[in-house]
């Protein structure tokens, strides 16, 4: 039986029920095999800059990277929500600008909702964005599109006036209109006392058990790079040895004339092959 579209309400009235499960997606094959295992939400997330567009930071993505990737997402997704990251430097300039960037990934992107970094300076833009009829998720803690204002990328909100402050931003988001915010690389039990505190959804993201949902990037999930691996990320597999294997395995049958064989090969009648040989 196919399961119907998940909506904004959908996901609000997960509060304090089942946990919401949050998966990012860049492309069409991904975001398809993660519709078909049932995730809630699939996030575009600006990470594609590093992990799909081989960029040093997400601060390098662009509106035309976010529209041209979620185009592939919406084509394949007929589940779960599609949210997609506004870059940096597309809502923080100006809120006409801000609502005109975002009308373009709904529009042109066909997403559900759009994502915005920031703090509780950031509530004016959030709260016209969602005037101009279009969902926004909010994003605290840290938050890579200004990591460099936060000390890098570290755990926040580690002091009381952190913690603090914090609360206050979540706060402000869902005044400000937010559907549900995302909560990044916050002390869990910080994590837990914010869900509490608002009144609608937190997905977490290194933000310990206690939030109403949870968040990856499905690169870091599969296993899909080598080298480093932050604190909150579970390999539920490591695709990558498996990948480099396969591949060492096709070049080296191709090199001993192994592959293709028989078997991956089309045949022609031998009398066919005789009359060509006679046109020469």
């Amino acid at each position: 039986m196919q399961q119907k579209k998940l909506t904004i309400q959908d996901i609000r009235n997960r509060k304090n029920g089942i946990p919401i499960s949050a998966l990012t997606a860049y492309d069409y094959p991904w975001a398809k095999a993660v519709d078909d295992a049932g995730i809630d939400i699939v996030l575009v997330g600006d990470s594609l800059g590093m992990v799909v567009l081989g960029y040093p930071d997400t601060v390098s993505v662009t509106m035309e990277d976010m529209i041209h990737h979620t185009k592939a997402v919406a084509r394949a997704v007929k589940h779960a929500l599609v949210i997609t990251d506004m870059p940096f430097g597309s809502y923080n300039s100006s809120i006409s600008e801000a609502i005109n960037n975002a009308t373009r990934i709904l529009k042109e992107g066909r997403a559900d909702a759009v994502k915005i970094e920031g703090r509780a300076d950031m509530a004016k833009t959030v709260e016209a964005i969602v005037k101009a009829g279009i969902p926004v998720q909010g994003h605290i803690g840290l938050t890579p599109q200004t990591a460099s204002n936060l000390g890098g990328f570290k755990v926040q909100g580690k002091s009381a006036h952190q913690a603090k402050q914090l609360v206050e931003d979540a706060r402000i988001f869902e005044e400000a209109g937010c559907f549900s915010i995302v909560l990044e690389a916050i002390p869990a039990s910080l994590g837990e006392h914010i869900s509490k505190e608002i009144g609608i959804p937190t997905i977490g993201i290194g933000a310990g058990p206690g939030c109403d949902g949870q968040v990856l990037v499905i690169h870091d999930l599969l296993g899909l790079y080598n080298g480093f691996s932050p604190k909150f990320v579970k390999q539920f597999a490591k695709i990558n040895e498996s990948v480099i294997q396969a591949l060492s395995q096709y070049k080296t049958e191709v090199e001993r004339r192994i592959f293709p064989s028989e078997a991956h090969s089309f045949t022609m009648e031998y009398e066919e092959m005789e009359k060509l040989m006679r046109l020469y």
